[in-house]
């Protein structure tokens, strides 16, 4: 059995489906998806809608991203974020122009059961962005750190990758876990299109809401398989390339 933790989609319905052809992922697999199913391509209802399916066929993890609670609140109450509405919510809305309000109630249903964050047995996490607390995400379960943060990656790019988990400089919110996997904050703001490793942290959002692409990665073997970049896809759209 792969456990596959699959990067940020924005929208990209045709780079993720790409991507786990590419995969070849079978039924015994367990599927991690990162957060930010939504916000960017034209996609997004119809990746949620396929994200439902799937997950009837294969054992999947949903985590939540930023961009899911603002289409979440959206759904549920028809205001327009404007935040939201300038960062991909302007796809998204017209995503759902021909969504029944039954398929509607389906995908809120979704973005309700969305996780904060998972544990696994080999004590690996997942979650969308990061945490701030010295003693775990446990502590910010409520808090909107966990699918906001950037500071983890960024103290962990900051970091000796040498250095002891033994040390007094070893920040503690990273010793409660063996690995940590992320979202949120694109590789290609660091000119990588591919995952990136620091410290016990693996960082999986390689920009597909922008020019660069969905990733899958093993987490077992560190090995990896990307969709073609989303916007060769999408031709006609600029998702959140607004230049």
């Amino acid at each position: 059995m792969r456990t596959i933790a699959i990067g940020d989609i924005h929208g990209g319905l045709k780079a993720l489906i790409q991507l786990l052809n590419k995969l070849e992922v079978k039924d015994e697999d367990h599927l991690i998806f990162m957060g930010d199913y939504v916000d960017g391509w034209s996609e997004s209802a119809q990746v949620i809608a396929f994200l439902l399916d799937l997950s009837e066929k294969i054992n999947c993890v949903f985590i939540r991203g930023n961009h899911d609670v603002w289409c979440e609140e959206w759904l549920k109450t028809g205001e327009v974020n404007k935040t939201w509405y300038q960062h991909g919510g302007k796809e998204t809305m017209a995503s759902y122009h021909n969504i029944s309000d039954e398929e509607k109630q389906q995908h809120i249903t979704f973005f309700e059961n969305l996780k904060m964050y998972h544990i696994d047995a080999e004590n690996r996490l997942f979650l969308h962005a990061g945490f701030t607390s010295m003693h775990g995400v446990e502590k910010e379960v409520h808090l909107p750190t966990l699918y906001y943060d950037r500071t983890l990656w960024e103290m962990a790019l900051a970091m000796d990758n040498n250095l002891d988990t033994e040390s007094y400089f070893y920040p503690n919110r990273l010793k409660h876990y063996h690995e940590v996997y992320i979202g949120h904050t694109p590789t290609t703001n660091f000119d990588c299109d591919i995952p990136m490793n620091a410290v016990n942290i693996w960082n999986v959002d390689t920009g597909a809401a922008f020019r660069g692409k969905i990733s899958g990665m093993d987490i077992n073997t560190k090995t990896f398989l990307q969709s073609d970049a989303v916007y060769t896809l999408y031709p006609n759209e600029k998702g959140r390339n607004k230049d």
